[in-house]
């Protein structure tokens, strides 16, 4: 049975078929809400349901709390229509519904990059592409039916692989197979490309990334975009690991820093060890950028990283000015049974 799902915002309609999402339904017809996790973790696909009847679906207490649940707020990507149903929900213009494939690709090469990530490097098979915007992240099909979610590391470009930063995560299936049994030449499937963290290209003013961890991984692959498109708008890149060790690219982003006059790379150790020898910025990440950018009202921020790290740093960042428009974040668990960007 379909549902019509009507948004208030833009008195615009779509059908929603009882046994998907209406995250889902809008997708497959081209419709797109900000959205990031698609497992009712991070709260990004936030809206208000004003009219009609939802299954809810599961979700954290962190993505949705009982206020705003309270409130009619409901998760777009946990709900399934009951229902015709009337939402009011910010959607995205036009030109980011890029079709989501599954295909089939081939380890071509891995590479340790630190003592708990692995670079992945996939090469998808001849005369296959993936359309796919900087900063937007593949599921990986796992043979048991599950999938596990990783960020794109590097920019699109034809005919070029998919590089994927991968963190090793304490009984992690798919991340335990990566670092302990995963060879070259293996072949395996994915699906894509997912999500809305990707540079907006209607601002020109300076921009803050913020990443946590692997949460590098599609920050790099924005700066790739923005560098290789010419956009010289003021980068400050915020990197914040435990300790030194943990700076996996550190080299190679300060090379980029070199090389491009508008952008400022900030690496913060929250944890730096007594033989580090550092000398640079500690602490949170997010504190770190409020040190340096004590008003953020004229500043748009893009974070990438766990959802303890995003709901501070969107908690501390409005307190300083930032307008809640302005701040564009991926959000990922780490755990044995989530996704592992």
């Amino acid at each position: 049975m379909a549902f019509t799902i009507t948004n208030q915002n833009s008195a615009e309609t779509f059908e929603a078929d009882a046994s998907e999402s209406v995250l889902d339904a809008a997708l497959r017809q081209g419709r797109v809400f900000p959205y990031s996790c698609r497992s009712g973790s991070c709260g990004t696909c936030k809206a208000k349901l004003v009219s009609g009847e939802v299954d809810s679906g599961q979700f954290t207490e962190a993505a949705l709390s009982a206020q705003e649940q309270n409130q009619g707020q409901i998760l777009l990507c946990q709900s399934k229509a009951l229902s015709d149903l009337t939402i009011e929900a910010r959607e995205l213009a036009g030109g980011v519904a890029l079709e989501i494939r599954t295909l089939p690709c081939r380890v071509i090469e891995l590479s340790k990059l630190a003592h708990d990530v692995m670079g992945l490097q996939l090469k998808l098979p001849e005369g296959k592409t993936l359309e796919y915007l900087a900063g937007q992240y593949i599921d990986i099909l796992l043979r048991d039916g599950r999938r596990r979610s990783f960020s794109i590391a590097n920019r699109p470009e034809a005919g070029s692989n998919l590089e994927l930063h991968v963190r090793q995560v304490p009984n992690g299936r798919f991340t335990g197979h990566v670092f302990e049994g995963l060879k070259e030449r293996e072949l395996l499937r994915f699906q894509g490309p997912f999500g809305t963290f990707f540079l907006r290209p209607d601002s020109t003013g300076p921009v803050i990334l913020m990443a946590g961890g692997t949460g590098l991984a599609p920050i790099k692959a924005i700066l790739e975009e923005a560098f290789h498109q010419g956009i010289d708008r003021r980068f400050h890149l915020f990197w914040g690991v435990r300790a030194r060790h943990d700076l996996y690219l550190h080299d190679q982003l300060l090379g980029l820093s070199h090389e491009h006059a508008n952008l400022d790379y900030v690496p913060v150790l929250s944890e730096p060890g007594s033989d580090d020898g550092w000398t640079g910025e500690t602490g949170w990440v997010h504190e770190s950028v409020l040190k340096q950018f004590p008003n953020l009202k004229d500043l748009e921020v893009y974070a990438s990283g766990p959802p303890p790290m995003i709901d501070a740093a969107r908690t501390a960042f409005e307190a300083n000015g930032l307008s809640d428009t302005c701040f564009f974040y991926d959000s990922f668990e780490f755990g044995a049974d989530v996704n592992e960007h």
